[in-house]
């Protein structure tokens, strides 16, 4: 009887626990993550949905602006997942490399944006306990992972567009590099 009773307890205990870590959510990253998505979604009405459309055609035209910039204004304006729709302004040989791109800057700017994937926060937040408890600065850490990031996604961007040739040479097909929005 005794382990059906520890059984039980240990059972609502997690519960418990998980009530309390949402409990204490929603005082503090909630309230956060929400008042930054109402921000960007207020500058993207200022600024015009079609301004937007026009930046991501022109950040088509190199790879600074198509992996670099692009991602990095995509994830911080739509956040994740939606920063993977900026792509449809791209040609179809460059959307793989921009995928990639955008995926990776959704992950490694949850730091200094949680706005842009909140889903994965707690990821940064086990992360950022660590470094607190050796005495670290969190922002400092934060701003590097960004750093960081933006060279190695724009990187991985880049060597995904030679991959993509390299597919596309092995097996015959051709992508259009030109944009085609019908």
């Amino acid at each position: 009887m005794k382990i059906l009773v520890n059984f039980a307890s240990g059972f609502i205990g997690l519960f418990k626990s998980g009530a309390s870590t949402f409990i204490d959510w929603m005082s503090s990253i909630v309230p956060l993550v929400l008042l930054l998505l109402v921000l960007m979604n207020a500058i993207i009405s200022l600024i015009g949905e079609e301004k937007m459309n026009k930046f991501a055609r022109f950040s088509a035209k190199n790879p600074f602006t198509r992996y670099l910039v692009l991602p990095f204004v995509a994830a911080f304006m739509l956040g994740n997942p939606m920063a993977h729709s900026m792509g449809k302004f791209l040609p179809e040989y460059y959307k793989p490399s921009y995928y990639a791109s955008a995926a990776q800057f959704c992950h490694t700017s949850n730091g200094l944006f949680p706005h842009i994937n909140p889903a994965e926060l707690f990821i940064w937040q086990g992360i950022a306990q660590g470094v607190s408890k050796l005495g670290l600065n969190t922002t400092e850490l934060a701003i590097r992972y960004l750093l960081v990031g933006l060279v190695m996604n724009f990187i991985g961007g880049w060597i995904t567009d030679y991959t993509t040739k390299f597919v596309c040479k092995s097996t015959g097909i051709q992508l259009s590099k030109t944009v085609d929005l019908k």
